[in-house]
C-alpha cells in the first residue's frame, strides 16, 4: 500500500490530544499504516538503572498513530493537501492538489 506521507515530511494533526499541531514524519510503518511525528503523541516510559551508581529516568518516546489522522502540508503553498498521484513521464510522484506544484 503506498501511503501518501513520506518520511521526512511535515504534517498536521487533525485528530486527538495534539490537534492542530505540524511536525515533521520521523518513521513509516506502511504496513500497519501508521506513522511516527516528532513531539506527537508522546507517552512516558519508565526505565530502570542498568548498572550500579546509575539512575533510573523517565523517557518520553513518541508512539506511531494511524496515517488517517495526519494530512501531508505542501512545502510550496504550505497549506495542508492530500496529493495526487501524477506519472509524468517514467517517474510517478505527488502533486499538490491546491497548487499543482510537485512534492519531493
Amino acid at each position: 500500500m503506498a501511503l501518501p506521507i513520506k518520511k521526512g515530511d511535515i504534517v498536521k494533526i487533525l485528530s486527538g490530544k495534539d490537534r492542530g499541531k505540524t511536525a515533521k514524519v520521523l518513521r513509516v510503518l506502511p504496513r500497519e499504516a501508521r506513522i511516527v511525528v516528532d513531539g506527537v503523541n508522546i507517552h512516558k516510559r519508565h526505565q530502570r538503572a542498568r548498572k550500579a551508581g546509575e539512575k533510573g529516568q523517565i523517557l518520553s518516546i513518541p508512539s506511531p498513530l494511524s496515517v488517517s489522522n495526519a494530512m501531508l502540508v505542501c512545502p510550496s503553498c504550505s497549506r495542508p493537501t492530500r496529493p495526487r498521484w501524477s506519472s509524468e513521464g517514467s517517474v510517478k510522484g505527488r502533486v499538490c492538489r491546491k497548487c499543482g506544484a510537485a512534492i519531493h
